[in-house]
């Protein structure tokens, strides 16, 4: 190697160290924004705890937890780029998927078919879901309840036409539901748990038989494909979270019910309805969910058909 090579080199390294430390050192100080709602029980008990910000600080991330009313409107901030995962429930994502936003399914919750339901006020006279033709139903529109009101009315022998939706976000409903503007209720828990707790309402259906009701781990497809050891990371947070949670309902509850601004036996009731472990999408998970694109598509509340399996990442876990 001559003299001149050898110098050259030498410079050509420590130009690309001057290049390559600070790109090194952005990457470092990274941030991870989490689209999260309040009824969503886990996510409050990590937030809180600042357990997964504890985890990712030996990789220089940091977290910035960021809450939305309703799913619909956290897979539109995960569109627009405001977040760069997300946990919505199994509705949201096929409506934004339709609408031509980009994102990956990285993982889902196991089922939870009671922690969703169609329910009426305590002295309705309405007895059964076929009861409810030409009726008010208050429903937060895109949501994980718009496919079991849809399958509970086909169970039943009705369609969505034969009944008259009230797009409401969950605290509006609440407030139409209980002046009587609405005739029942399909919603999801907490909401469902403070319902009958408060107010004495009355489980028409749940989910048992009609839908699974998942609840999925939503990507920004490209912060999914470049920060995989961060995935990680959050699902063994969540998985360590969710057993503790499982085997402790009482004190997990008296710590969630607060931040949910609920109390302590609601909470209890709610966490009691859902199981927790996120796990990659199986083939079977993909297809119902494509079921239900196909349900949303062949009743034009979606504009085009999609195809769930490829908006799904299963190489995170």
């Amino acid at each position: 190697m001559s003299a001149s090579w050898s110098i050259r080199r030498r410079t050509l390294l420590a130009s690309a160290s001057a290049v390559l430390l600070p790109a090194v050192h952005a990457q470092a100080a990274r941030e991870l924004r989490i689209g999260y709602q309040k009824g969503a029980s886990l996510l409050v008990l990590q937030k809180a705890q600042g357990s997964l910000e504890k985890k990712l600080a030996p990789r220089g991330v940091g977290v910035k937890w960021v809450e939305f009313p309703a799913g619909p409107q956290l897979l539109e901030g995960l569109n627009v780029g405001a977040v760069d995962i997300g946990f919505v429930g199994e509705a949201p994502p096929i409506f934004a998927q339709a609408a031509g936003a980009r994102f990956y399914y990285i993982g889902h919750d196991p089922a939870a078919p009671k922690a969703e339901a169609l329910v009426v006020p305590k002295d309705s006279a309405i007895r059964s879901v076929a009861e409810l033709k030409g009726r008010k139903v208050a429903l937060n529109k895109g949501s994980n309840v718009h496919f079991l009101l849809v399958q509970l009315l086909e169970k039943n022998g009705l369609k969505l036409g034969d009944i008259t939706p009230v797009y409401l976000p969950p605290a509006d409903a609440r407030a139409a539901f209980e002046s009587g503007s609405v005739a029942a209720w399909v919603i999801w828990d907490p909401f469902t748990a403070a319902a009958e707790k408060q107010l004495g309402a009355r489980v028409l259906a749940d989910a048992t038989g009609v839908a699974s009701n998942h609840q999925f781990y939503l990507g920004e497809r490209g912060y999914v494909e470049k920060n995989p050891d961060v995935l990680r990371a959050v699902f063994e947070d969540a998985q360590e979270k969710g057993r503790w949670l499982k085997a402790n309902l009482r004190e997990a509850a008296e710590r969630i019910a607060p931040l949910q601004g609920l109390p302590v036996d609601i909470a209890e009731e709610s966490l009691r309805r859902y199981d927790f472990g996120v796990r990659p999408l199986s083939d079977a998970v993909v297809a119902q969910q494509q079921k239900i694109a196909d349900t949303f598509h062949a009743l034009k509340l979606i504009p085009r058909p999609v195809s769930v399996k490829e908006a799904t990442w299963k190489a995170v876990l």
